[in-house]
């Protein structure tokens, strides 16, 4: 793993989780501690409305918790009730927290390689609908991350399970001095999370 990424991990505090949080979080783990059990693929899809922000942090942080964790054939996946563009700010924040993105593509919704170890295959960053090619269709678990796309899509096609993990939209910041802030703070909250739920698969 990246060493600037694996400092990062290290420091994350799951002291500052509250329990109302953890009981939560513990419905994803005990989705992935089944499947594991099972030794069969976890497939984790993490969904809001644009699939700009909040669903990106989640899958990529997942993905690189797996692998801190060594929990093996986790597939992290992201999508949204409709496609706009990965925005920038998430990039800038995670490239500074430790992984390595290179852009793939240009254009309104540009194409990242996401990268958390040199022996992993990147991850593929980019805005794209639920029922995108890329994600799954069968056998996951739908993990709503924005309470819109939670209110807004009542039935999920092929989930196996839903689980409401909602997090504050950093987008309210936008455009204001607080900006990096609020993502930084948004992109450690939602990483501790996932860094308890990986630790908690045995």
């Amino acid at each position: 793993m990246n060493t600037l990424l694996y400092k990062t991990i290290e420091a994350l505090d799951l002291n500052t989780l509250s329990e109302e949080r953890k009981n939560i979080l513990d419905l994803l783990v005990v989705f992935i501690q089944e499947k594991k059990t099972a030794q069969a693929l976890v497939k984790l899809h993490f969904i809001c409305t644009h699939n700009s922000r909040r669903s990106h942090f989640s899958q990529i942080w997942a993905q690189a918790m797996a692998a801190y964790h060594k929990v093996p054939h986790v597939l992290c996946y992201s999508g949204g009730t409709e496609a706009t563009a990965l925005y920038p700010m998430i990039i800038k924040t995670l490239a500074a927290q430790g992984f390595d993105i290179y852009p793939i593509a240009e254009g309104e919704n540009p194409i990242y390689a996401i990268h958390y170890s040199e022996r992993s295959l990147p991850l593929i960053g980019f805005s794209k609908k639920i029922d995108h090619p890329l994600n799954p269709s069968k056998d996951f678990a739908a993990i709503m991350t924005c309470d819109a796309a939670d209110q807004g899509c009542p039935f999920i096609a092929g989930a196996e399970k839903r689980i409401g993990l909602t997090f504050k939209d950093p987008k309210i910041s936008d455009g204001s001095p607080q900006q990096e802030r609020v993502y930084r703070e948004r992109s450690i909250q939602i990483a501790t999370e996932l860094k308890y739920v990986f630790s908690r698969i045995s």
